[in-house]
């Protein structure tokens, strides 16, 4: 009978046979064939590793998630990376890590405001309610469809405690104005990386990546974003008391440090005196924080590890794509308004996205609907403008909870003129052509 390490082999060795089977063969594209917006671009690497993780029966976090986060840490040049769930899930930690006890006078508390934008994904705001804080909503410029600096002092208050906003579709926000506000204000910043993971943005006379100039960052590893998991998500930083507060709310709330399987690796287990609680309590088992379990698998993990390493090929791709697209469309620019990267920054374009002007003789449903109807996936800018939502309803009778900035002219523009297609990287010319074309042939129809 064979070994377990040899039956391990054999597997692996048949897990790449399947992937050849399975995926390997890449179908032609032919004329109404669907495009999607985004997708999984893997190979067997990916799914060896998959199986490999499941092999091993870990479940939870271990070595492959402690890989992962070194890797990423390391790639985007910073001290520290958790793992977590979802990308959702790290803008929950990012947020509620600054509402830590630990701060000192620098926690955010409830009743406290932190300055966002409306026109963006609705986990970027979520944590501010959801905690009790007071979002300050902002308008955004066009066509980079990010904050309007301009607004930031106008947002300010003696109750204003962080600045949380994301990088639009890859496309990265004036982060030196922005880190220059929050230093002068003493502000946290938060970078909500999710849609940018490999932009980057010139600060301080050197190239850094997003995420990384903010005091703490966050990315996401759903199947349509830069590296996929399936789910999953991250957040880093370089301020290890920050670090650490992640960890402990990512982790049921606990003080103790210990991986998982671990014990004692402080060395002082039995040897402290936490709160009210007895000398000596178990390290294990006290809670410095109302906290959560939003740990990954190392299933997941696995996979990460392998797409970490297609990460520079895939945004090389996807500013290749977006320029593809970029000069297709330039005839059209009297009727499209068509995205432009902020001065200073190399993005990882997350999607293309395009708005239809003022005036144009055609409205954005009938483009949308003209490209979905020949199997062209589109999407808006998720909310378009958050407030104006359902889950805004009771907020906006009550007229408390929340505070506008201005009429926020240009998250309605969004709202009612714009959408996105993609870029990713499993999108040929053949697919890019077609998208450009169909946009062209409705557009010369209707002109």
């Amino acid at each position: 009978m064979k070994n377990a390490q040899e039956l391990r082999q054999q597997i692996l060795s048949l897990t790449e046979a399947y992937y050849e089977a399975q995926f390997g063969q890449e179908k032609a594209f032919l004329a109404g064939d669907r495009i999607d917006y985004a997708g999984r671009v893997f190979d067997r690497e990916e799914l060896r590793e998959l199986v490999n993780a499941s092999l091993e029966f870990w479940l939870t976090a271990g070595h492959y998630t402690r890989e992962f986060e070194t890797g990423l840490a390391g790639y985007l040049g910073v001290k520290y990376c958790s793992l977590v769930n979802s990308g959702s899930s790290a803008n929950l930690l990012a947020f509620m890590a600054l509402t830590s006890p630990a701060l000192g006078e620098r926690r955010i508390c409830r009743g406290d405001e932190v300055i966002t934008v409306a026109a963006g994904f609705p986990t970027t705001v979520a944590p501010i309610l959801q905690f009790g804080a007071v979002p300050v909503f902002v308008d955004i410029e066009l066509p980079q469809y990010n904050i309007d600096p301009a607004a930031l002092e106008q947002a300010l208050s003696p109750k204003t405690k962080a600045v949380m906003i994301a990088h639009t579709l890859g496309n990265p926000f004036r982060l030196d104005v922005v880190r220059q506000f929050c230093d002068d204000h003493d502000l946290w910043l938060v970078e909500d990386n999710c849609d940018a993971l490999g932009s980057e943005y010139y600060f301080q006379g050197e190239w850094k990546k997003t995420g990384t100039i903010g005091h703490i960052g966050t990315s996401s590893f759903y199947p349509p974003h830069h590296i996929t998991m399936g789910e999953g998500g991250a957040v880093y930083t370089d301020d290890p008391r920050l670090h650490r507060v992640v960890n402990s709310l990512r982790d049921w709330g606990r003080d103790c440090w210990c991986p998982p399987g671990k014990d004692n690796s402080c060395s002082c287990r039995f040897d402290g005196q936490f709160g009210t609680l007895p000398q000596g309590y178990d390290h294990k088992y006290v809670y410095s924080h109302l906290g959560y379990n939003l740990k990954a698998t190392d299933m997941q993990a696995a996979v990460g590890c392998a797409q970490l390493k297609k990460l520079e090929s895939f945004t090389k791709k996807r500013r290749e794509n977006w320029a593809f697209l970029r000069k297709k469309l330039e005839s059209c620019s009297d009727v499209l308004l068509l995205p432009e990267a902020v001065p200073d920054s190399r993005p990882s374009w997350f999607g293309f996205l395009i708005t239809v002007r003022k005036g144009a003789p055609f409205r954005r449903d009938e483009l949308t609907r003209y490209l979905e109807g020949r199997n062209i996936q589109t999407r808006n800018l998720f909310a378009g403008n958050l407030l104006r939502h359902p889950c805004f309803d009771e907020l906006r009778a009550e007229g408390t909870g929340y505070r506008v900035i201005g009429d926020l002219a240009n998250t309605d523009v969004v709202m009612e003129r714009s959408f996105w297609i993609g870029v990713y990287p499993g999108m040929t010319e053949e697919k890019l052509r077609c998208m450009a074309e169909t946009i062209k042939e409705f557009v010369e129809e209707r002109r």
